[in-house]
């Protein structure tokens, strides 16, 4: 009489398929509980126009390119019913020398929807505010001034040049300055006449939990006032500098001096680095 057990070797081969299926449906399970969303515009905007861009749940990547308009790509994204799309809307608002884009939840409803941008602007071009709640900042390859914020993400600001600002509460925030011109002298009129605390005078990187870090080319000058209460500071550029007795508040100059460089954080570290320059 046989018996009914399964041998090693048959159960060794009925098993392995299924181990090897389980992985992949995960991720389909995953994707077919998304609903999203798309939202695609393309405007124009000369070089050194003004554009703000504000959010909520979600990330903002912007890059700029050779080209005098604003293309935007968003995604609305959400795990619940898919009817949670409609109750989130994203709109853009522009005018000769200026782009406003901004997301709209409803008041009250802790609806769960997330929106992630990715834009392409002028190479030259005022980021008069760029700002999240929840996501990360990334921008690449801009030149002009702008303030950058999110509360819990990172601001990665890198390949720029110019005087920005950016800030975050819970993340760190990182900026590579290949020099401190931003070529803005040519902006148009209008928009010129922004808010100054849009684009002020000084670069300044501020956090509370999470590191500082500036990349500037080695030649760069600035006045640095830098301020960390739970956390250490370096520096590979020269650096000739007054230091509190605990080595976490450093006032002083950064090569020859230039601009004023503001740091802070409470919990983390200040790094001053070398940046590469573009070729």
């Amino acid at each position: 009489m046989k018996s009914s057990a399964l041998s090693p070797v048959r159960f060794a081969a009925w098993i392995l398929p299924l181990a090897l299926l389980l992985p992949l449906a995960a991720p389909r399970a995953l994707a077919q509980r998304l609903a999203v969303e798309s939202f695609e515009r393309t405007v124009p905007l000369p070089p050194g126009g003004a554009f703000s861009i504000s959010n909520v749940n979600g990330s903002i990547d912007i890059e700029g390119w050779d080209r005098n308009e604003v293309q935007v790509s968003a995604r609305k994204i959400t795990t619940g019913p898919a009817e949670n799309l409609s109750q989130v809307a994203v709109s853009l608002d522009a005018a000769a020398d200026r782009v406003s884009i901004s997301t709209h939840y409803p008041e009250g409803s802790g609806v769960d929807v997330h929106v992630e941008f990715h834009v392409w602007v002028p190479a030259r071009v005022r980021l008069a505010s760029v700002a999240t709640i929840n996501g990360s900042v990334v921008v690449r390859d801009v030149s002009g001034a702008g303030s950058l914020a999110t509360v819990n993400g990172n601001v990665l600001l890198s390949r720029a040049a110019g005087l920005f600002s950016a800030r975050a509460t819970n993340g760190n925030v990182t900026l590579e300055l290949l020099n401190f011109d931003g070529g803005l002298a040519s902006a148009p009129a209008s928009a010129s006449a922004a808010p100054r605390d849009s684009f002020p005078g000084i670069v300044s990187a501020q956090t509370v939990n999470g590191s500082v870090i500036v990349a500037l080319p080695a030649g760069a000058g600035a006045e640095l006032d830098a301020r960390t209460r739970n956390g250490d500071f370096s520096s590979d550029l020269p650096l000739f500098a007054h230091t509190s007795a605990a080595g976490r508040a450093i006032r002083g100059r950064v090569g020859r001096g230039g601009p004023q460089l503001l740091l802070r954080t409470v919990n983390g570290s200040i790094r001053l680095r070398i940046a590469t320059p573009l070729v």
